[in-house]
């Protein structure tokens, strides 16, 4: 039974505009709750009970939006700064640096890794919990998979990503959810700096594919990556009327 989640929040989210300008896209308001708050409700609901959430811009209001969060019995959510263990973005950054973060909090024990504007429902992060010595993917079907990661398959193996494909390769996408093995911190140290001088976590997947040790997992139900200010509107029509209906 996997019991930890790690959150990726550390990012601003420049593509909020300036609605991001001053606080994290994360707490960007939805029908008067932040979008982090329907994450947490789902986390919490798909029965996790040990939170990690790796910050960095604006810390200070996460935190101040976590005092008023109200927490599950047993359940606990702690912060590590990645600015403040890895250095500026300047420095070292990409979306495989929250793992870095959390190496020794992870120890031993497999986890789930997620982004913090994601929104995934209760009933696919529970699907995940998947207590063997694989890896996972989140993978979903997209109209448009030409905008996100693609997942090739072999049989229910991941055999490679392919990002942002110019041509179709398949319509399965990557949502940005994994679970992940202690052996995921092995990999971490050996990838590079992509292209656009990040350390990507698709990197370290990709390692762990070549030796046949990543399984993709079907998510069922809706997923979005909440980037974009018309996603507000989106989210609130379409997610937030479906959870309620």
């Amino acid at each position: 039974m996997i019991k930890k989640v790690v959150i990726s929040a550390a990012g601003q989210g420049t593509r909020m505009l300036e609605l991001s300008k001053d606080k994290s896209k994360h707490l960007i308001t939805v029908n008067n709750r932040p979008f982090l708050a329907y994450l947490l409700d789902n986390i919490l609901a798909a029965g996790y009970r040990e939170i990690m959430m790796v910050v960095g811009f604006r810390e200070d209001m996460i935190r101040e939006f976590l005092a008023t969060y109200p927490l599950s019995l047993g359940a606990t959510i702690e912060l590590v700064n990645q600015f403040e263990v890895l250095g500026p973005r300047e420095k070292e950054y990409g979306t495989a640096c929250p793992l870095k973060c959390v190496k020794s909090w992870v120890g031993n024990e497999q986890f789930i890794s997620l982004v913090g504007d994601n929104f995934y429902s209760a009933k696919d992060l529970a699907s995940m919990n998947i207590d063997d010595q694989y890896n996972y993917v989140g993978g979903l079907k997209a109209e448009h998979p030409e905008r996100f990661g693609v997942l090739i398959e072999d049989g229910e193996m991941l055999k490679e990503i392919i990002e942002k494909p110019k041509e179709f390769v398949g319509d399965l996408i990557n949502t940005s959810l994994y679970k992940f093995t202690p052996e995921v911190f092995e990999k971490l140290s050996l990838i590079q700096k992509s292209p656009r001088g990040e350390y990507e976590i698709t990197d370290v997947l990709s390692l762990l594919a070549k030796e046949k040790k990543v399984k993709i997992k079907k998510l069922q139900d809706n997923w979005m990556d909440f980037g974009k200010q018309e996603d507000i509107e989106k989210f609130s029509k379409e997610f937030l009327r479906n959870a309620n209906s």
